[in-house]
């Protein structure tokens, strides 16, 4: 079955950086595309940023563009997502997610603290 699960998170500085990961097995990696998504202390979930499967360019939320960077490697079926100059707004649970026809698959998510 498909698993994802995230790793990488903690408690940071404003300003500082972190690299999040996501395993994921159970399916064809290769093919599909990968996302992040967070959750903030009384928010909905929001996208963070998506990668497609091969070619083509990330996207990103407008409130991470150029601090946060989402990467794949295929070969180890791993996602990665590097955040820089983090600020106190990105706290959150953070989340790697794929979607196969109409189900949509979800890690366990990640806490995230940007806080002195």
């Amino acid at each position: 079955q498909v698993q994802l699960v995230e790793s990488g998170g903690g408690l940071v500085q404003p300003g500082g950086s972190l690299r999040l990961s996501c395993a994921a097995s159970g399916f064809t990696f290769r093919a599909y595309a990968m996302r992040w998504y967070r959750q903030g202390p009384g928010k909905e979930r929001e996208l963070v940023a998506a990668i497609p499967t091969t070619g083509g360019s990330p996207n990103y939320a407008d409130s991470v563009k150029g601090r946060f960077t989402i990467s794949r490697d295929n070969a180890k079926n791993m996602v990665y997502l590097q955040m820089n100059s983090l600020k106190p707004e990105d706290t959150a649970v953070y989340y790697c997610n794929t979607a196969r026809g109409l189900f949509d698959y979800w890690g366990q998510g990640t806490q995230v603290t940007v806080s002195s």
